[in-house]
């Protein structure tokens, strides 16, 4: 409770009023995510997506056996 008024002194309690109630309608109540969502109100715009020509040339691939053959010979700790 002491962290979320914190909180207010740091980013007004109109602000903080507002995360509680959002985190109050989703069942979440803790500080943290408190601080959380105050984080995220107070994000910016995303940026805008760029325009661009660029192409892959190929497309990625999940290959675990790579990276098996790149780690032979290094001790593993368990």
């Amino acid at each position: 409770m002491a962290d979320v008024l914190a909180c207010a002194l740091k980013r007004g309690l109109d602000a903080v009023l507002v995360a509680v109630e959002l985190i109050l309608e989703a069942g979440h109540a803790s500080p943290e995510h408190v601080k959380n969502v105050l984080s995220r109100l107070e994000e910016g715009p995303p940026p805008t997506p760029v325009e661009t020509t660029l192409a892959l040339a190929e497309p990625p691939v999940a290959d675990t056996a790579r990276y098996d053959g790149l780690v032979v010979g290094v001790p593993h700790e368990a």
